[in-house]
């Protein structure tokens, strides 16, 4: 998540920093723009119920710059640019972030030899580093953790986005952020933090998470070595695998800008894989009218990636894609979690600002989404604890909600589990969490038994948990060579529940829990495979269909669409969404 350290946060007047995104995050409410003459927020926001855990991942681009042209006093504040940058925000958002993101240059307000601009990084570094500290609770109560972390945002060629969120495991960091501008591949930024942090201060720790695979343009699954479109196809061998498993145990798989697992028509056809998809495959099929939009490939999705590591680990002994799955909210408006449909007001970033006052119609880009979470199962809410399930990938990601979540697999695990007051004990002690892999198969086991549980969001006195409708297993396994996939239904299932399009009133009955322990009956010892749990709620109103409802949109009269609110009544419009949440894979090696 953002705040107004941020280029683009800044540009769309975002000016809450991380303290308050923490305030916030802890439950406080906390004021967004627009703002008026005299600096009063215009909305007010709050969590209906506050986060265990965030990391701020402020872009580590442009840290410096940023500071100088909205810091009075300092040098460069008086230049051209930083004018531009406070007073035409849309011009210098395309000015400051191409010339850096793009160009990887500086403007002069950073000096010949850039300087200026990295002083004043460490100084805004340092602050970020401040906040986080004093928003950790070092105190047996654990109420609430921070992360320290940022952004590093590379994005090539015509926008094709190869983002990763670099969190540290604690408060011992290097002593500026790693930017894009001085690495120019994803190989490059492990080899800095690995001589920064990890070699050269003690207790120093750290990972790295693909963000927006969607918007990659297929890119952010190829050689980490790449740096732009021209090195697609470069050759991955084990070593590269290796470190990417050691750098990257987890993979985002949604958030405002768009789902990441999959898409109908586009290497499947799960039906479940039409949800927040975006019609456009990169970046800058958005924010440049010279690059043409494109429909995603199969490189741009979470599952393709898992399928392809079981081809790799025939190849190269080493799977370089054993993801765990998260999702995350990516806010630019400093709210951490903000992830109500009802309640949506707009993350910015690459959707809509509120700079310059609230539009008409919505206020969103109508095909970004409110975010979504991210889960850890750890002993306690600690950074040591939650940083250790990162790296063993004892994590899921839901698309906002709050469902809670089991997944175990094993070759003896018990049929009775489900109803049974010790069901995570025993899935731990005769089997492996998700994020795990199978232990070695014993020489009288059949096939892998698979055991999930999940219970439905509680919710709050304002917005009641939805029932779920079903759970599915999804499976990926090589046969002859040649990666293959199933979703099978397992607990619950269609169920003829819907809501309500004019007042998102659900309808239909649902369930509080559902559980299943299964046992795959195609399973072949001889094929690798992989399987992830999908938690699928009964349908709801999407975020958009609440602002239909709320203006009085009526499709079948056309005299209540207004202009801005045309998209209410498109064909394409996905009034009603299925919330959902997945856990990390299990994998089975032979």
């Amino acid at each position: 998540m953002h705040t107004a350290f941020s280029f683009d946060a800044s540009t769309q007047d975002t000016r809450n920093t991380p303290r308050d995104a923490y305030r916030f995050a802890r439950g406080e409410a906390m004021g967004i723009q627009p703002y008026d003459e005299a600096g009063k927020a215009q909305r007010r926001i709050r969590l209906d119920r506050p986060l265990d855990f965030t990391a701020v991942s402020d872009h580590s681009e442009l840290l410096g710059e940023v500071h100088i042209c909205m810091t009075p006093g300092v040098e460069g504040y008086d230049s051209l640019i930083c004018m531009i940058h406070r007073n035409i925000p849309s011009i210098a958002f395309q000015l400051i972030a191409g010339r850096t993101l793009v160009g990887k240059s500086r403007w002069g307000i950073c000096g010949d030899d850039g300087s200026l601009c990295r002083t004043m990084t460490g100084l805004v570094w340092r602050e970020i580093q401040s906040a986080a500290e004093e928003a950790y609770d070092r105190s047996a109560a654990c109420s609430f953790t921070s992360f320290v972390g940022y952004e590093w945002t590379a994005s090539v060629g015509r926008g094709e986005n190869l983002h990763r969120n670099v969190i540290f495991r604690n408060e011992k960091v290097p002593t500026l952020p790693t930017s894009w501008v001085d690495t120019p591949s994803a190989w490059d930024l492990w080899n800095e933090l690995q001589s920064k942090c990890v070699d050269a201060l003690p207790g120093c720790d750290v990972l790295t998470i693909p963000h927006n695979s969607n918007l990659s343009g297929g890119l952010m699954f190829e050689s980490a070595k790449i740096t732009g479109p021209d090195d697609r196809g470069m050759r991955t061998d084990a070593a590269e695998a290796k470190l990417r498993q050691r750098w990257e145990p987890l993979v985002e798989i949604m958030q405002h800008k768009g789902d990441s697992e999959c898409e109908r028509g586009v290497d499947t056809e799960d039906e479940l894989c039409s949800f927040e998809n975006l019609p456009y495959d990169r970046f800058g099929a958005k924010f440049s009218w010279f690059v043409e939009k494109q429909r995603a490939t199969p490189p741009n999705f979470v599952r393709w990636a898992l399928k392809q590591g079981l081809v790799q680990d025939t190849k190269l002994g080493v799977n370089p894609f054993q993801y765990g799955i998260i999702a995350s909210t990516d806010t630019h408006i400093a709210a951490p979690g903000f992830t109500q449909e009802s309640e949506a007001k707009g993350h910015g970033g690459a959707g809509v600002g509120a700079g310059e006052g609230l539009r008409e119609g919505f206020p969103d880009d109508f095909e970004f989404n409110p975010g979504g979470l991210a889960v850890l199962w750890a002993e306690e809410n600690s950074r040591d604890a939650l940083f250790a399930a990162m790296q063993r990938r004892e994590a899921y990601g839901t698309s906002g909600t709050r469902p809670v979540v089991r997944f175990f697999g094993g070759w003896s695990l018990p049929e009775t589990m489900c109803g049974s007051e010790d069901f995570a004990e025993r899935g731990y002690r005769d089997g492996v969490p998700m994020g795990s892999k199978l232990a070695k198969r014993p020489a009288d086991a059949g096939a892998p038994r698979l055991a999930v549980w999940a219970l439905k969001d509680p919710g709050s006195p304002r917005a009641p948990g939805t029932p779920l409708q079903r759970v599915q297993i999804v499976k990926g396994w090589l046969e002859n060579g040649e990666p293959r996939e199933r979703v099978l239904d397992v607990a619950g299932g269609e169920n003829g529940a819907s809501v309500d399009l004019g007042t998102c009133e659900p309808r239909g009955e649902g369930a509080d829990q559902l559980c299943a322990v299964w046992t795959d009956p195609d399973f072949d010892p001889a094929s690798p495979s992989f399987y992830y749990a999908r938690v699928i709620e009964n349908p709801t109103c999407r975020w958009s269909q609440h602002v239909c409802n709320a203006a009085g949109v009526r499709c079948d009269d056309p005299s209540t669409v207004p202009e801005a609110l045309e998209q209410c009544c498109a064909d394409e419009h996905r009034a009603a969404i299925q919330e959902r949440a997945w856990t990390s894979p299990v994998w089975y090696r032979p």
